[in-house]
């Protein structure tokens, strides 16, 4: 009678065949994990590094790589490529170091940065569109008050500061009666220049001798002498006003009226427009998809 714990030739064979089927399941299990480590370890496609999971673009090595061997006087190819690979590498890890301290939100260089980035690469798809002769000529029928050149004056004027507070009342009488007597001699003929000289006092920012729209000109005389200035006929003097702590009398030398120029004359000009306009709406329609994607949540007292 064969002995039960001694294993005849039959379970020899089938112990033998189990202890082979499973050395068969760990090389393939140990295989299938090497494979799987290597899959995972493997780039994503169009990626030359992948840093902490976030890719580097073959796309933005290329041209930054481009970049730089432009401005290399013996370009090192091999050294270039090492180089800007190491440095995309630790730009991607000051970033990520960068959201992991939380600067998006705490600094605010750093969020203009950011926004300034996003608002250029909203506008930049649309800079380069070239618009079509219809469509530069329906933007400017549309926008010719926007292409007018305002009206242009040339004016000139003698200023009388007024004495101080303690200088009194014949002070402030003689600064009157050589403003009136300037406009009298200039009225009956006499030459600015003479007149100006003898009776007038020094300006820090004199009316430059041109043509200037009022805008312009209301930086040198202010709105009260601008709107004197502008209600006079060429060649017209004022009699002496009052304006802030000085008296004035002021000519219009010339008026050039408001022009709207003809679309050949400002082509190029319009053109920019067009495109600054286009790249405001496409900014406006992507700001507009964001707000309508997101969860916004605003106090009361600005509903």
């Amino acid at each position: 009678m064969p002995d039960p714990f001694q294993p005849d030739s039959g379970r020899k064979k089938s112990s033998t065949t189990l202890l082979a089927i499973g050395a068969g399941l760990g090389l393939a299990l140990a295989a299938w994990g090497l494979l799987g480590d290597a899959a995972g370890a493997r780039l994503p496609e169009g990626a030359v590094a992948r840093v902490n999971g976030t890719p580097i673009r073959s796309e933005d090595f290329e041209r930054l790589l481009a970049a730089v061997i432009k401005d290399m006087r013996t370009p090192d190819v091999d050294r270039a490529r090492k180089r800007v690979l190491d440095r995309m590498i630790e730009e991607e890890l000051l970033i990520q170091r960068a959201l992991d301290l939380g600067l998006v939100q705490l600094d605010r260089k750093v969020r203009a940065d950011l926004t300034s980035s996003v608002i250029a690469s909203v506008v930049n798809d649309v800079a380069d569109k070239t618009p079509s002769p219809d469509d530069l000529e329906v933007f400017f029928a549309e926008n010719k008050e926007y292409f007018t050149r305002p009206e242009r004056l040339r004016a000139r004027q003698i200023y009388f500061r007024n004495p101080a507070p303690g200088d009194g009342a014949s002070a402030r009488a003689s600064a009157q009666a050589r403003a009136q007597n300037a406009y009298t001699r200039l009225a009956s003929g006499d030459a600015y220049e003479a007149v100006k000289a003898e009776l007038g006092d020094f300006e820090i920012s004199p009316i430059p001798d041109t043509l200037l729209p009022a805008v312009k000109l209301r930086e040198y005389v202010g709105p009260t002498l601008v709107r004197t200035i502008s209600a006079l006929e060429v060649g017209d003097w004022s009699e002496p006003i009052h304006s802030g702590s000085a008296m004035s009398i002021v000519q219009l030398v010339d008026r050039e009226p408001a022009r709207t120029p003809q679309l050949s004359e400002i082509r190029d000009q319009v053109e920019v427009d067009w495109r600054r306009r286009l790249g405001d709406r496409a900014l406006r329609d992507y700001l507009d998809e964001l707000r309508a994607r997101a969860e916004i949540q605003i106090a009361k007292e600005f509903e």
